[in-house]
């Protein structure tokens, strides 16, 4: 136990010790509900990037992507990339410093034990949190506007000037909204129909026949 505390509270463990420290104060923070972890996170959409930013937070999501540190928010990849590294750095300032022998070597090997538990612990923590990604997909909802123009199937025995439903074909579940249509039409039960508008006062959009959509 002694060499285990030494090797936690000495050079260079030390150093993850308290990166570790704040990590685990930011979580009970979070569990308390004082943060929110999802919404701590970069933008790592390059493509602003691309178009010559140069900005600090861009070079920081590029260094995400490139280290496959993305697709989790950015508090979680920061909190398992220092338990990576404090874990490996713990284990050699207990396995491997004592075998230096003089104190100046220690500082050297301290160093670069320093900077190789970082190093390894950027691919450990890309290949951890692959299981993570998963969890953190962002569905963006579709806009009303953005039906406009697609093809729809009427649900209804008829749509008029006040009532009429329709369905939009989606991936996963499809889209049942509110429609109408000026009257006398062929609209009916199954009946496909092209979207035209959308009105935002009724919420409802204006369909047309669409005869030739089988």
């Amino acid at each position: 136990m002694g060499d285990f505390m030494g090797a936690v509270t000495g050079y260079p463990t030390a150093i993850y010790t308290v990166l570790l420290g704040v990590v685990v104060i930011y979580w009970v923070l979070a569990v308390v509900g004082m943060v929110d972890f999802e919404s701590s996170g970069i933008d790592v959409d390059l493509q602003t990037h691309a178009d010559g930013d140069t900005s600090d937070m861009g070079q920081i999501a590029s260094y995400v992507v490139a280290f496959g540190l993305n697709g989790v928010p950015f508090s979680v990849a920061v909190s398992l990339l220092v338990l990576v590294a404090w874990t490996l750095s713990c284990l050699g300032g207990e396995w491997l410093l004592p075998l230096v022998p003089t104190m100046v070597l220690k500082l050297v090997a301290g160093t670069v034990l320093l900077v190789a538990s970082a190093a390894i612990a950027i691919p450990v923590t890309a290949v951890a949190i692959r299981p993570l990604k998963g969890l953190f997909v962002s569905h963006t909802a579709v806009s009303n506007a953005a039906l406009v123009g697609q093809v729809c199937r009427v649900v209804t025995g008829t749509v008029n000037e006040k009532d009429g439903r329709a369905e939009v074909a989606r991936r996963g579940a499809s889209l049942n909204i509110r429609v109408w249509a000026p009257t006398p039409n062929s609209l009916k039960r199954g009946s496909h129909a092209l979207i035209l508008e959308y009105d935002e006062v009724a919420a409802r959009y204006l369909i047309a026949a669409h005869e030739d959509i089988v």
